[in-house]
């Protein structure tokens, strides 16, 4: 089931590539959207299910709590990084930060075969948040290749490898059974390195050149409907 739905992440990022390659006059609604259903799985369903899982404490704060943190800052820790690089406009730079949105889709694709092994609802909520921001990804994965000198069969071949990698993320779990408090604390984790996309990069995207009403209503909208699939999943 995981691989399956999985594939919608495989879709949605080739939908981010020809996007970008493409048109780009509607992309702030979806990326609005997509930022409102990261929002709403984080806050709704993978932190609650984090701090259930991973119940232990470290200097009395939750793990999964201190994971979720560890998370977010090494998420900003790295698009720092790649932000102080992109000053250099060679093509090695582009390919250093496609590959680095490959290993992140490729943990989407964990996160997703991580969720199935806690329920249904649970994998079924993270992988909507994944597949919406899996249109994000292949868009910055094909405008940065792009960016850099790269050629367009170049930035295509990436294209299509970060869109595998959530599938073979996925594929992964099918091998292994992840112990309760493992999965707790790598949800926590992946919960902050989520939010940290969704408020530092998608959002502020999404409303930088239309920051129409629109966009609004579709993060809301976006927040809105993984409480529904959160109340009919319990």
């Amino acid at each position: 089931m995981a691989v399956f739905v999985a594939l919608g992440a495989f879709l949605m990022t080739l939908a981010g590539g020809w996007t970008a390659l493409r048109v780009t006059d509607r992309r702030h609604l979806v990326l609005g959207l997509a930022g409102g259903l990261m929002l709403g799985v984080v806050g709704l369903d993978v932190l609650p299910e984090a701090l259930a899982a991973a119940d232990t404490e470290l200097y009395g704060v939750p793990a999964a709590l201190l994971l979720f943190v560890a998370g977010f800052l090494l998420a900003h820790l790295v698009q720092r990084l790649l932000a102080a690089r992109r000053a250099d406009r060679t093509p090695e730079v582009g390919l250093t930060a496609a590959a680095a949105l490959i290993g992140h889709s490729a943990m989407d694709g964990v996160a997703i075969g991580a969720a199935f092994q806690v329920g249904g609802g649970m994998g079924v909520a993270v992988a909507l948040a994944v597949i919406a921001h899996d249109f994000a990804d292949g868009f910055n994965t094909y405008t940065l290749t792009r960016l850099y000198g790269n050629t367009r069969r170049r930035a295509l071949t990436i294209l299509f490898a970060a869109a595998a990698a959530p599938v073979a993320g996925a594929a992964s779990t099918l091998l292994f059974a992840i112990p309760e408090p493992l999965l707790g604390a790598y949800l926590g984790f992946f919960g902050g390195a989520l939010l940290y996309l969704a408020a530092a990069e998608i959002l502020p995207e999404a409303h930088h050149e239309h920051p129409a009403r629109s966009t609004l209503l579709c993060t809301v909208a976006g927040a809105a409907f993984i409480w529904l699939v959160v109340g009919i999943a319990e």
